[in-house]
C-alpha cells in the first residue's frame, strides 16, 4: 500500500471527513513519527510494532560502478521491530 492508497482507504472508512482532512491527519501522523525518531526517541504502536533508530559506524564502502573505495560516514538509520500480534498475523498458516 502506498501513501495515497492509505489516504483513500481512510477517507472511504470515514465519510464524515473530507479527503483533505484525512490527508492532513496522515501527514501529521507521519511527521510526528519522523520528528520523534529525529530526536532519538522511539515510537511504539501497540499491536503493530516499534520504530527506533540505530547507529551505523563509519566504514569504507565501494563504488559499485568503478570499484573505488569510498568513505561512508557514521549515521543513524530507522529501524522497525514488528510487535507480537503483527508477527502472529504474518505467520498464520
Amino acid at each position: 500500500m502506498i501513501r495515497s492508497e492509505l489516504v483513500e482507504s481512510l477517507a472511504a472508512d470515514n465519510p464524515d471527513l473530507k479527503a483533505e482532512e484525512v490527508e492532513q491527519i496522515v501527514d501529521i501522523f507521519f511527521d510526528e513519527i519522523a520528528m520523534r525518531l529525529a530526536e532519538g526517541g522511539r515510537v511504539e504502536l501497540r499491536g503493530f510494532g516499534t520504530f527506533t533508530t540505530r547507529a551505523r559506524e563509519a566504514r569504507t564502502g565501494r563504488n559499485p560502478r568503478t570499484g573505488d573505495a569510498v568513505a561512508v560516514p557514521a549515521k543513524r538509520v530507522p529501524y522497525f521491530k514488528p510487535g507480537k500480534e503483527m508477527r502472529e498475523r504474518l505467520n498464520t498458516d
